[in-house]
């Protein structure tokens, strides 16, 4: 399994859904512009649904990140359901 280039203690974004654990990860942003991290589900969030964490709580919330750990600046995943292989795109400026 791959790892994260970034530490442990890295700050990411993710969602209250995914952290109370009513939906899974759905979606994986690695922007280009500042190098941060975004894990959402399908739910339609506006600013307030978001949360910081780290990294290693992501990937102990949903150890099957570790399989796009690579993904590189600039690129999202997405997939179906937590079965389901990851596919990968370019993010459109």
């Amino acid at each position: 399994m791959k790892n994260f280039l970034n530490g442990p203690n890295t700050a990411v974004f993710t969602t209250k859904y995914i952290l109370e654990k009513k939906t899974i990860i759905s979606y994986v942003f690695h922007y280009e512009e500042d190098g941060a991290w975004q894990f959402s589900s399908n739910e339609d969030c506006n600013n307030d649904d978001y949360r910081i964490i780290s990294l290693e709580e992501m990937i102990d919330i949903d150890p099957t990140i570790l399989n796009i750990a690579d993904l590189p600046l600039g690129f999202f995943a997405k997939r179906n359901n937590k079965k389901s292989k990851w596919i990968v795109e370019k993010l459109e400026n």
